[in-house]
């Protein structure tokens, strides 16, 4: 699920959109099976990109009303997740299953390798959530964030090595070798279903856990749990980083206090 300006994009067993207030009202899918992921961008409304379990990413310059294929150059396996670059609106990053990390600097078009799997707990990881994040390495440009099954790491957008997130810049972590373990980082060993950055207020992150929704004001160092159900995706307006929306068992919920109470939406 994404925000696309003040509009809720929803990918469950179909693809459906919510404006304002309204009821949830169906959009044609795109060819070639179920979506796993989605990413919007706050600078181009209507601009959407969709990761396909049957391989390949889908675009929509409208909304969500038609589609067209992103696949040139990338691998024939699931798009496990996706996100646009915060500060390039025609640059995206693709997760791709069983492989890793994948850039289009043609809005999605074309697709070249970027990186590995980030190695984690003795063994490469698959990438199960995306998050470029506007938030200075101190190597001149911003990170992008990656979950994993087994928990959570970043790049710097250089593409050079990935890394823990800890207190700091990726320049302070590089001349140091080491910097202090974050005081509250996310539950040890579990999977990251979703993660998002607010981008009005970047420093803050939303990731669904199995263990329920987590956000942090920091960019990732301190975490607190802010809800208990499982969901499986997670997305916050552009405009406002306290309104959030999750995808839980129980259906489509909302928040409008950052994650402190939360509405139901629809059953979906």
């Amino acid at each position: 699920m994404a925000f696309d300006g003040d509009g809720l994009i929803v990918a469950h067993d179909t693809l459906s959109r919510r404006d304002g207030g309204g009821a949830l009202t169906l959009l044609p899918g795109p060819t070639g099976g179920n979506i796993l992921s989605l990413a919007t961008h706050k600078d181009r409304a209507g601009r959407i990109a969709a990761g396909l379990k049957s391989g390949g990413v889908a675009l929509s310059e409208d909304g969500g009303q038609s589609w067209e294929a992103g696949n040139r150059g990338l691998p024939d396996a699931p798009v496990t997740a996706v996100t646009m670059a915060a500060l390039s609106l025609d640059t995206l990053y693709a997760a791709v299953h069983g492989d890793g990390l994948w850039k289009s600097e043609d809005a999605g078009r074309s697709w070249i390798f970027a990186m590995d799997r980030p190695w984690l707990e003795g063994a490469e990881r698959d990438l199960t959530a995306l998050a470029s994040v506007d938030l200075a390495t101190g190597m001149g440009g911003i990170w992008i964030y990656a979950g994993t099954e087994m928990g959570l790491t970043r790049v710097p957008d250089c593409l050079c090595r990935w890394q823990d997130v800890q207190p700091g810049d990726a320049m302070d972590t590089l001349i140091s070798g080491a910097a202090p373990a974050p005081e509250k980082p996310l539950p040890a060993g579990e999977p990251i279903l979703a993660l998002v950055s607010a981008a009005s207020l970047p420093t803050r992150l939303y990731a669904a856990l199995p263990s329920g929704i987590w956000v942090s004001e920091d960019a990732g160092v301190v975490w607190v749990q802010r809800s208990t159900p499982r969901a499986e995706a997670v997305a916050v307006s552009p405009k406002n980083a306290d309104h959030v929306a999750a995808l839980t068992e129980g259906g489509l919920i909302q928040s409008r206090d950052g994650g402190m109470t939360w509405t139901a939406l629809a059953d979906l």
